[in-house]
């Protein structure tokens, strides 16, 4: 299936989710974080135009790069405005670690993620973005249950 490009420049209107990307799995950004749980964290950030596309309530998805078990280990909602430490920007967020975390193999596999920023450049910004149809694959992916849990 092809699909349009990436916007040159996003606008408020392409992005349904954000996916803060971390080389440390949970438990090495909280010693305590235990699956079905949730940690209030302060996430580092690239500067770019697009911290100002992020906004209190907005999704916000956990995505562990790597060789072991990379993929989304957390969901979650921006719990405020950006903000500033002496080592760069922040996003405030608060997000509920996965029971067990949905694989890049598994989502690169769906033709709804497999056009995901992250996937086409691993190396890039962040925040990464998401698509509605983007950030649909990984919710479906997650039990209800769980999801119940993360969902205002």
């Amino acid at each position: 299936m092809h699909r349009p490009a990436a916007p040159a420049r996003l606008r408020a209107a392409d992005v349904a989710g954000w996916l803060l990307k971390s080389a440390r799995p949970p438990p090495a950004l909280d010693a305590g974080w235990l699956p079905g749980t949730a940690r209030e964290l302060a996430r580092c950030v690239r500067r770019s135009y697009r911290l100002d596309l992020v906004a209190a309530g907005q999704p916000v998805l956990l995505w562990v790069s790597g060789r072991v078990t990379p993929g989304v280990h957390a969901v979650g909602r921006v719990t405020g405005p950006v903000g500033e430490t002496a080592d760069g920007p922040v996003v405030p967020v608060r997000l509920l670690r996965l029971d067990a975390p949905v694989g890049r193999a598994e989502l690169r596999a769906d033709p709804e993620f497999a056009d995901a920023e992250v996937l086409r450049m691993p190396a890039g910004s962040n925040p990464s973005w998401l698509s509605a149809a983007q950030l649909s694959a990984v919710l479906d992916r997650i039990a209800p249950g769980q999801l119940g849990r993360w969902l205002p």
